[in-house]
């Protein structure tokens, strides 16, 4: 059995930090044990739970670098994994889009990628599984993704309507222009399969009953993305979905934290100094406590750089910056066995050099997947 001691560096245990040694025996944590294979020296470091990313799309930019530019799926996964694990992120959901649309975005492309991932799974540093962004207007594939989930409960299920927020936009907008790039369609095809797809609005709420339904039953977590109003989320509270996924306005966020709800948000709008869409502001939304949880959106150094960037700003200290991409991801992800340095749970952590913010050392499932040495040369074990 694998076991190892983690000694000398500032650990975050219950909400805080501590001295004690960090005790990984067979993949959990434990309190101690009477044998250890491998001593870990952290001094200067902190101990840290592994990140749980709820929201990740950056995976797409390895299978299609470029507009209509694909590369293997198998390639493209380990590219990620390697990614992922060199971030600290040891939980990754990546935001798999299930559209109307041909191409990178489509039912197959989907049904592709997840079948890749379910073979390779075993395979990877990371623990992947899929944050489905099902657009609500797909109306064909209810059932299809009703079976997903039930063949992954840990999956999370994303009700998601770009259609309706497409509708408007003149075919020379960038978002018409990106929807062209990845689904090979010239400009004036996206907004006519748009008008098309829109004439079945009707067929939309109950197409959202059943799978929220189907969700329900299996048991994963149920986020709704990009809520407009309060209202919107008390229609979805009913419906079963517990997670308000970078919400648009600060009313609905707070209509979902009073209710004991998570609210993701995204770590590069904290990076960078606000949203690159004009959404609300993350920074401020941590501060006065309607945003509970980081997620990497775009770009995968983002959620280690956005907790220490909390701290140096003085929005909190690191034990409850940490939580919002580890405890409280896994919370919202209804993921029971992970999240904390604690007795029984999965051994997933990483050391963070106090001085530089660097990793030192990736943890996951209780195995060293990655290290960092002083030369400035990296490896993976």
């Amino acid at each position: 059995m694998n076991s190892i001691s983690i000694s000398g560096g500032d650990a975050l245990k219950s909400d805080e930090f501590t001295r004690k040694p960090v005790n990984i025996y067979s993949g959990v944590f434990v309190e101690s044990s009477n044998e250890f294979g491998e001593t870990v020296d952290a001094s200067d470091c902190y101990v840290l739970p592994g990140i749980i990313d709820v929201h990740g799309d950056a995976f797409e930019r390895s299978i299609q670098p470029r507009p209509n530019v694909d590369f293997p799926l198998s390639l493209a996964l380990a590219n990620v994994d390697r990614q992922l694990i060199a971030n600290g992120i040891t939980t990754a959901y990546h935001g798999l889009t299930v559209s109307w649309e041909p191409g990178l975005r489509s039912y197959e492309a989907a049904a592709n990628f997840r079948a890749h991932l379910k073979a390779l799974r075993g395979t990877f540093s990371s623990d992947m599984h899929l944050n489905i962004r099902w657009e609500t207007f797909a109306l064909n594939h209810v059932h299809d993704m009703i079976d997903w989930v039930q063949d992954d409960t840990k999956s999370i299920l994303s009700l998601n309507d770009h259609t309706t927020a497409y509708l408007d936009l003149p075919k020379t907008s960038s978002k018409i222009s990106r929807m062209a790039g990845r689904s090979g369609l010239t400009e004036g095809q996206c907004k006519d399969l748009i008008n098309d797809v829109w004439e079945r609005r009707n067929e939309v709420p109950a197409a959202i009953e059943a799978i929220c339904a189907g969700a329900r039953d299996a048991g994963c977590s149920v986020f709704a993305h990009d809520e407009l109003t309060p209202e919107n989320r008390v229609e979805h509270r009913r419906l079963g979905v517990s997670v308000s996924e970078f919400p648009m306005t600060i009313a609905t966020a707070k209509s979902a934290v009073e209710d004991g709800e998570h609210v993701v948000l995204g770590a590069p709008n904290i990076v960078r100094g606000g949203s690159q869409n004009n959404a609300i502001d993350a920074k401020e939304s941590v501060a006065s406590g309607h945003c509970t949880v980081l997620a990497s959106d775009y770009y995968y150094p983002a959620p280690l750089a956005a907790a220490f960037k909390l701290v140096d700003d003085g929005v909190l200290p690191l034990e409850r910056a940490w939580n919002l991409i580890s405890k409280n991801a896994a919370a919202a992800a209804k993921l029971a066995d992970r999240g904390e340095i604690a007795e029984g749970m999965r051994a997933d952590c990483i050391l963070v050099d106090k001085k530089t913010r660097s990793i030192r050392m990736v943890i996951a499932n209780g195995e060293v997947k990655y290290t960092f040495n002083s030369g400035n040369q990296s490896h993976r074990v």
